[in-house]
């Protein structure tokens, strides 16, 4: 009995130690995402830009809006910007600026529909 019982603690003891280690490589890979997942959104920002990644140096570009043009809002999603805009009428248009392609690519009128 005293041998089965011994058999049963050594099984017991490697089932514990290899879940131990499962357990330790899936915190790993999660701790390692987590905190390379910055650095990766905005690589991917840059090369779908179409700009050299090189660290240090800052992505610059000018969007040409109308005179007097204010954006109330923007949102960027891979290398375009949404941009919300008033003009100088109080008219609202919407625009989508490609930064790889540095034009705008869309322009849509806002309007009331009744």
């Amino acid at each position: 009995m005293e041998k089965v019982r011994r058999k049963m603690v050594r099984l017991l003891v490697i089932s514990i130690g290899v879940m131990m280690a499962g357990l330790m490589a899936v915190l790993y890979t999660l701790v390692h995402k987590i905190s390379d997942r910055p650095l990766k959104a905005a690589a991917s920002i840059v090369s779908e830009a179409g700009f050299a990644s090189l660290p240090g140096k800052e992505i610059t570009g000018t969007i040409a809006l109308p005179i007097g043009a204010q954006i109330n809002n923007q949102s960027l999603s891979g290398s375009r910007i949404l941009m919300d805009i008033t003009l100088t009428d109080g008219k609202r248009q919407t625009v989508i600026y490609d930064i790889a392609e540095q034009r705008i690519i869309a322009r849509f009128a806002v309007t009331n529909v009744q």
